[in-house]
């Protein structure tokens, strides 16, 4: 949704805007002095990196205000003001004759079918396979990114496939998948593809599942929320600084996007990636499953993911397993009924119990489901309900996922081409 202002008033939104989100940190009672010699990686704007025209593979964008010359994205709190013939913090995004388009519409990077456990999702149809896209972009410049090929990089730097909507819907139908992710980079810099998609999908019946750093105002997640089925949201810590130096971007926005996504019924599930320097005191993590518990209720499952070199912290070690086994006893003690441990498979941590009797409810080896206790969306021993998605997939039996989990689709030679996906379990 585009819309004219006069200069004045678009200033004025700017400067609103700016001060609003300070004093809503500072009325928190965010810390900003604490890492105050640390650095902000918050991203920039590239000036005069447009292209001149749109390509075949530009839409208008959605949510933006202009003035006839300038344009300010509103579809993310980076709020990029861009001067005709400018480009994004998350490149996707340009200024071309005054109006903003998006470069990243039916021009997928990554196109896979993974299983729904990888995502992370574990109460969301478990044992179901996702029709899985992306394309480059990230309004977020993380040290740790697990997939920097392709959330750092423009649409027109990589290989991709033409694949719209009612492709991407399609190659969904054809590979027998209920669902859609929107994943792998940043879905939220391709918003316009991931709505229509998403919109279309619905119609079709199939779900659609967000993976985000959830960076996003409200308005535009509300209406998107409209058409989302489930979520993972990465929670990356719960202190501003380390958003700011780490991620390049604040914690109170994603904090709102929890509470949207919880207003409005869409299922979710929280990660947090545990990264060795950064995310390692105890009263930190206490603090964020305290705001959890009061915000959101103890019902949606938070994993504590293992951390492994990536990008330009590879000097860093792998997390070890000891503190993801404290974090966990943390949270449960906190009251959080669902704490998981990723990234170290076969780990008594990744498996499901239940809050209530505390018996197995899914035993799980890497992605694949060895024990499925869970009937009617409830525990099978002492018939507790247990907070999910389950529906179709209470399979009494859980038979070894078909082969396509392990690679690319084989499909026809007059189907879209597909891409090999980066494996996203640790993304950042």
């Amino acid at each position: 949704m585009s819309y004219l202002m006069t200069r004045k008033d678009f200033l004025r939104s700017l400067g609103i805007g700016l001060s609003g989100l300070f004093c809503a940190a500072q009325g928190l009672g965010f810390s900003f002095s604490a890492r105050s010699k640390a650095k902000s990686v918050k991203g920039h704007i590239f000036k005069n990196d447009a292209p001149r025209k749109p390509w075949k593979w530009s839409i208008e964008g959605f949510y933006y205000a202009s003035d006839g010359k300038d344009v300010q994205c509103q579809i993310c709190p980076n709020r990029c003001v861009l001067s005709p013939g400018d480009r994004s913090v998350c490149r996707s995004k340009v200024n071309i004759g005054g109006k903003l388009y998006s470069l990243a519409y039916g021009n997928p990077c990554a196109v896979h079918v993974d299983p729904i456990e990888k995502k992370p999702l574990y109460h969301f149809y478990p044992n179901t396979p996702v029709f899985s896209i992306a394309t480059t972009g990230c309004n977020f410049r993380c040290l740790n990114c697990q997939n920097w090929e392709i959330s750092q990089k423009r649409p027109e730097d990589v290989r991709f496939a033409e694949l719209f909507p009612a492709e991407v819907v399609s190659g969904a139908l054809k590979t027998g998948c209920p669902s859609i992710a929107y994943t792998y980079s940043e879905a939220i810099t391709y918003y316009e593809y991931m709505y229509d998609t998403a919109k279309l999908a619905r119609k079709k019946g199939i779900r659609n599942v967000l993976v985000s750093n959830g960076y996003i105002n409200e308005m535009p997640l509300l209406e998107l929320a409209e058409y989302l089925d489930g979520a993972n949201i990465n929670l990356k810590s719960f202190d501003d600084q380390i958003y700011q130096c780490l991620n390049g971007g604040r914690l109170l926005p994603v904090l709102n996007t929890f509470k949207t996504l919880h207003k409005v019924g869409v299922w979710f599930e929280m990660t947090t990636l545990v990264v060795p320097t950064y995310i390692e005191d105890p009263e930190m993590i206490k603090e964020m499953c305290r705001w959890i518990l009061k915000e959101l209720g103890p019902d949606y499952p938070l994993h504590f993911l293992r951390f492994f070199p990536q990008y330009k912290l590879t000097r860093l070690p792998p997390t070890p397993v000891t503190t993801l086994e404290r974090f966990r006893s943390i949270a449960l003690k906190e009251g959080i009924h669902y704490v998981y441990i990723g990234n170290v498979p076969g780990h008594p941590g990744c498996h499901t119990y239940c809050h209530h009797c505390g018996k197995i409810l899914i035993e799980r080896q890497g992605y694949f489901l060895k024990q499925y206790n869970i009937e009617s969306g409830h525990c099978k021993f002492c018939h507790t309900p247990i907070p999910g998605r389950w529906g179709a997939s209470e399979n009494k039996s859980i038979s070894k996922l078909p082969p396509r989990y392990g690679g690319n689709i084989s499909m026809e030679s007059n189907s879209f081409p597909v891409l090999h996906a980066p494996d996203p379990l640790s993304k950042g």
